[in-house]
C-alpha cells in the first residue's frame, strides 16, 4: 500500500477488552469480533490522527519479533477486514477525532 493509511474506530460498535483481548460488536449487524493481543493494539492506538505505519512501528515492532514490512503487511490486511465490517475507519487523509470511541 502506498502513502499513509490512518485508522480510527467506527462510532458505530461496542467494544470491551478482556485481558490482552478485546471484544468488538457492529452495531449494525451485531457481528461479534474477538482481536487477539497484537489486533487489540491496533484497535487501541486507531486514533485517526496516527498512521497505521507508525502504529506498527511504535506498538506493534518494538513489542513483538517482527520484521516491519511482514507486520505492516499484516496490519493492513487485518484493517480491511474489520473495515469491511464497519469497524474501523480508513483515510489516506486524517480522521477528525469527532468520528473516534474510546474503547
Amino acid at each position: 500500500m502506498s502513502g499513509k493509511l490512518y485508522v480510527a474506530r467506527s462510532t458505530a460498535i461496542a467494544a470491551r477488552s478482556l485481558g490482552d483481548e478485546t471484544m468488538v460488536m457492529s452495531a449494525t449487524d451485531s457481528t461479534l469480533f474477538t482481536l487477539n493481543e497484537v489486533a487489540t493494539a491496533i484497535w487501541k492506538a486507531a486514533d485517526g490522527a496516527t498512521p497505521l505505519q507508525e502504529i506498527v512501528a511504535n506498538k506493534i515492532c518494538m513489542e513483538y519479533d517482527v520484521a516491519p514490512e511482514a507486520a505492516l503487511k499484516d496490519a493492513e490486511e487485518l484493517v480491511a477486514k474489520l473495515a469491511e465490517h464497519g469497524l474501523l475507519l480508513l483515510s489516506d487523509q486524517p480522521i477528525p477525532r469527532a468520528k473516534v470511541v474510546a474503547a
